[in-house]
């Protein structure tokens, strides 16, 4: 990304590249601080965007930041600083900033075959918070244009490339070739870290499959993990959008953590949301002042 943008800019471009990222906005101040209430900026792993007033300050908010990533620490917290001369910085003010922690996309679908089913379901996808790793041998059959998260990787050996691109990934085995489609089925049986496999076909195919894994010396229970027909049975349409709608949404479910029974306290804590009730004011705390009229100033 171009360090360039600001913070709001910046923002638009994690969300489409599935970056995690922080946003530091200044809360209250007191004394003499480098900026006001309302400023920002986005902080990644590797890039800092827009300013709150740079200096050792903003290195220390940087670093906090930065380690918030590192730990997958998501979420909300308050911090606040003196700017004094261990600070480095002679403002003599205070400050309170407010540090949103966001998780980038972990939804990551690498995608064997480029055909009709294919392409309508990177349609769908490509609008979705997906990294996609689309894989053909053929060049031509991949789209001149893709969405930003689809990545077209062309290679004439997808069984040899599988186990290390689909590490900590969802496989979904959709070419042209059932005997394509049971190799990759082979290798990703065998290889560790690989979320989930789906397989297009008939129930016909998938009970060959079955019979062929079981005669390879594969387990019934490492065959169970393949999904094959894909989606739902009682979702009719044989379209290639239609198909691929299903296919989606069974996708998502898969990706999305069952939701627990109980619901525990989400975001900040109340002693901090306490906190944060001090720091900025209401409009109850201080209500609106009269308009002053253009008599008025020429009175004073």
């Amino acid at each position: 990304m171009k360090s360039t943008l600001n913070w709001y800019q910046a923002i638009a471009e994690c969300t489409r590249q599935g970056e995690p990222y922080v946003l530091v906005t200044i809360l209250a101040v007191a004394g003499s601080t480098p900026r006001e209430p309302a400023s920002k900026m986005v902080v990644t792993a590797k890039s800092c965007f827009d300013t709150i007033g740079g200096g050792k300050l903003e290195f220390q908010i940087i670093e906090q930041a930065r380690q918030r990533l590192a730990e997958k620490q998501f979420g909300q917290t308050l911090a606040e600083f003196t700017l004094g001369s261990q600070m480095g910085q002679c403002c003599g003010g205070r400050i309170s900033v407010l540090l949103e922690a966001r998780p980038g996309c972990d939804a990551h679908l690498v995608l064997f075959g480029a055909g009709h089913v294919a392409h309508a379901l990177v349609r769908i996808l490509g609008d979705l918070p997906w990294r996609i790793t689309w894989v053909d041998a053929r060049a031509d059959c991949f789209p001149p244009v893709t969405a930003e998260m689809v990545h077209a990787h062309l290679t004439q050996d997808p069984v040899g490339e599988a186990p290390v691109l689909c590490r900590d990934a969802h496989a979904l085995i959709l070419t042209h070739d059932h005997q394509l489609d049971f190799e990759l089925c082979r290798v990703l049986l065998r290889t560790a870290g690989v979320r989930s496999i789906g397989v297009i076909g008939s129930q016909t195919k998938a009970e060959r499959f079955r019979h062929r894994l079981l005669d390879f010396g594969h387990a019934r229970s490492e065959i169970d993990r393949i999904r094959c027909p894909l989606g739902r049975r009682d979702v009719p349409g044989k379209q290639p959008m239609e198909v691929a709608v299903d296919i989606a949404a069974e996708l998502l479910r898969l990706n999305t953590a069952p939701a627990s029974q109980a619901m525990p306290q989400r975001g900040m804590s109340p002693q901090a949301l306490t906190t944060l009730r001090h720091l900025i004011p209401t409009t109850a705390d201080h209500p609106p002042s009269k308009p002053v009229h253009d008599t008025d100033r020429s009175a004073q």
